[in-house]
Formats: C-alpha cells, sequence, structure tokens
C-alpha cells in the first residue's frame, strides 16, 4: 500500500460522516427555519419559510384531531370528570366554597347580602304570605290541629293569679266602671218609661207586704228622686257610691270571682262548642283580614336593619360553622347521585361548549414558529440530536464502505 495516499482511505469515511451529520442538523432545522419566506425579485425562495411554519394552520388541524380522536373521547372526559369529581374532592370544594362565603359575609362593608335578604323578608312577609294565607283559609281544616292545642293547652288551663285577679278588679273598678260612670249608668237607666214599667210591674206582680207598699207606697216617687239626686248631686252621688262599692267589698267580690274563672268549670258539650267557636274566629279573621294584618306588619319592621342582624348572627354562630361540614357532604352525595345519572349525558353537552379542538387549533396557530421550535425541541431534544449523530454514523460507515471497495478493485 502507498501510504502516501493515505488521504485517498482516511477522507471517505470523515467527510461521509461530517456529510451525513451536518445534512440531518440542515434537515431537522429546515424543518422550523425560516421562520419567514423569503423573496428575491418578488419570487419566493423555494423551502421558505420553513415546513411547519409554512403548514402550522394545519398541523395545528392534525393536532387538534390526533388529541380528540385519540386521547380526549367522550369516555376519557368522563373518566376523568368521575377522577376529579369524586366525593371527597366535591366536599372539600364545597366546604370551601361555603366558608368563603361566610367570611365574605363579614367583611361585607356594603352589606350586600342583608339589601337582598331584606328584600326577600319584605316580599315573602309582605306579599306572597298574605296571598298564601287567602287560599290556605279557605279550607275548613286550616290551623284546626294548632287552634285546638292552643286551645287546650293554654286557653282550657288558663287561670288568674290572686295578684293578677286582685290588680284586674282594681282596674275594672277604677277605669271601666268609676263612680260617676256608674251614676251616668243609674241615670241613663231610670228614664221615665223605665220607672213607669218597673212601678207598674211591682203593682201588678207583687203581693203580700211587698204588694202593700208597691201600691201605697209606690216606686215612681222613689225612684224619680234617685235619678234627681243623682243629677243635681254629682260629687255626693260618686261620694256615696264610692262608700257603698267599698261597704259592699266589691273589689272582693270581683276578685273572687275571677279566681273562680276558668273553662275547665264549664260543661263539655260548652266547652268543646266555644273550642269549635274560637277556632271559626280565628279562620275568619285570617280570611278576612289576615292579609292586611300581615302586610301592616311588614311595613312596621325594618327589614334592613332586622336583615343585618341575622346576617351578623349567622356569620358568627358557632352552629353554622359546624354545620358547613355536614352540608357540604350531604350537598356531594346529592351531586354524585346526579352524576351517576346524567355524567354521560352532561359530557356530551360539556365538549361542544368548550370546544376543546378549537382551543387547541387556535392555541397551535398562535405560536410563533420560534416558540414552537423552542416547544418541540424541549420534549424531544435528545431524540434530535440522536437523529443528528445517527447522520454521521450513517456517513462515516457509507464512507468505510466506499474505502472498502476501493481496496478491493485495487487489489483485483
Amino acid at each position: 500500500m502507498d501510504w502516501s495516499h493515505l488521504w485517498l482511505y482516511v477522507s471517505p469515511p470523515i467527510v461521509g460522516g461530517v456529510i451525513g451529520y451536518f445534512t440531518n442538523d440542515i434537515a431537522i432545522k429546515m424543518l422550523f427555519r425560516p421562520y419567514r419566506a423569503i423573496y428575491i425579485s418578488g419570487r419566493r425562495v423555494p423551502f421558505t419559510p420553513g415546513l411547519i411554519p409554512r403548514n402550522q394552520e394545519r398541523l395545528a388541524k392534525n393536532v387538534s384531531d390526533t388529541i380528540m380522536g385519540s386521547l380526549l373521547t367522550p369516555e376519557e372526559l368522563q373518566k376523568l370528570a368521575r377522577r376529579l369529581l369524586q366525593t371527597e374532592r366535591v366536599q372539600g370544594a364545597i366546604l370551601w366554597i361555603l366558608r368563603l362565603a361566610i367570611d365574605q359575609l363579614k367583611s361585607d362593608k356594603e352589606q350586600k347580602t342583608a339589601k337582598i335578604l331584606s328584600g326577600i323578608l319584605r316580599d315573602l312577609l309582605g306579599e306572597s304570605l298574605p296571598r298564601l294565607l287567602k287560599v290556605l283559609a279557605r279550607r275548613e281544616d286550616f290551623l284546626e290541629a294548632q287552634v285546638n292545642q292552643i286551645f287546650d293547652q293554654i286557653l282550657l288551663d288558663f287561670q288568674l293569679t290572686e295578684e293578677q285577679a286582685g290588680r284586674l278588679a282594681e282596674w275594672l273598678l277604677q277605669v271601666v266602671v268609676p263612680p260617676d260612670v256608674l251614676r251616668q249608668a243609674i241615670i241613663d237607666f231610670l228614664t221615665d218609661r223605665t220607672i213607669q214599667t218597673i212601678d207598674e210591674s211591682f203593682r201588678e206582680k207583687t203581693s203580700g207586704t211587698y204588694w202593700v207598699v208597691a201600691n201605697i207606697l209606690g216606686l215612681r216617687n222613689a225612684l224619680s228622686r234617685l235619678r234627681t239626686y243623682c243629677l243635681d248631686e254629682k260629687d255626693a252621688t260618686n261620694a256615696r257610691l264610692q262608700e257603698l262599692t267599698q261597704e259592699l267589698q266589691v273589689r272582693d267580690r270581683i276578685k273572687r270571682f275571677l279566681l273562680s274563672l276558668s273553662l275547665q268549670n264549664l260543661p263539655i258539650g260548652t266547652v268543646r262548642q266555644l273550642r269549635k267557636t274560637t277556632r271559626e274566629s280565628v279562620r275568619h279573621y285570617l280570611q278576612t283580614r289576615g292579609s292586611d294584618l300581615l302586610q301592616g306588619l311588614s311595613g312596621s319592621v325594618d327589614w334592613e336593619n332586622t336583615a343585618m342582624l341575622l346576617v351578623n348572627r349567622l356569620s358568627t354562630s358557632p352552629v353554622v360553622t359546624s354545620s358547613l361540614e355536614v352540608v357540604s357532604k350531604e350537598l356531594a352525595l346529592v351531586l354524585e347521585r346526579y352524576l351517576e345519572r346524567d355524567l354521560e349525558a352532561i359530557v356530551t353537552q360539556v365538549i361542544p361548549i368548550l370546544a376543546i379542538d378549537q382551543v387547541i387549533v387556535d392555541r397551535v396557530k398562535s405560536t410563533s414558529p420560534a416558540d414552537l421550535e423552542a416547544a418541540i425541541e424541549g420534549i424531544v431534544k435528545n431524540e434530535l440530536q440522536a437523529i443528528v449523530n445517527l447522520g454521521g454514523v450513517l456517513g462515516f460507515i457509507v464512507g468505510l464502505v466506499q474505502v472498502t471497495f476501493l481496496l478491493f478493485s485495487q487489489s483485483l
């Protein structure tokens, strides 16, 4: 072998390796570069822009079809939804939302929730409940059990205490029938016609000693003088009536009467009839005037202040705080039962709404070629470098084959 011609045998593997290495590297670069078309004399230079930038829209559509066709199928989305919507996760999310709502109530300086609640309460008591009451009050059994229970447990067992009876008797004597009112009642009662009627009745219906008094002395003169005395001597009459009230112990008599006053002392039939009458009276009152009562009550209530107090109380109530976990668990179970039944239909409706395929297309189309190149190289950088290295190895092998053929041809 002529070693002066060693370069003829060494250069083919080296040149082949270099060509193979840089050819693959250039080919991979040409997938992305140049990023934009290059024009010379108004003509676009071939292979510009790179393959992927030139077909980026079609690439986006193919990527979207591939993902939606084989990766994000409705079945896979259902499985994903089931994993995401496990009872524990849903319960935790609902509990977080409820606690966030409570914290929002505490920090709500504008009291928006209180204003909304006040409107609801005002409409409920002032509008909705009166209309509902009118409809319900038409039923014969409306509040029957409730009124009967109140009658049996409260009214039937109700009885004044000694102190209450004494105060009520005192009030009756001082306010309802004081001496002046009693005097005026005597005057109104003893009219000329009334005196004549009493006198004639006594003359006709009495006998014995009473007949003598009635027919000889008569009552007309005595009753007329009593009436005249009450008219002319007001102060003296009032004083005399006051004395009679004390001497006859009218207050004590009224007090004993009030103490003995109880529905239990009445006959059973009377009590039953009274209970029925009470129930019908309550139903009739609610039917005719219940709406006005509720509307008037609603108009007199400061609903904003009431709603604010309710919201503040609920936001700081330990009962509400301790019940959040129970509520969140129950809501999570309700949602779980609903998803078990309708998850497939929900996913079918959600896929067109989300438009995942169009999102993928728009995202790929809006990505710049440089960013797209960086993203792909970040994923398959090692694989792309392996291809470049493989090109160099194959070029080196081809060079060795050429040297082998050269040596073989010289030996012949």
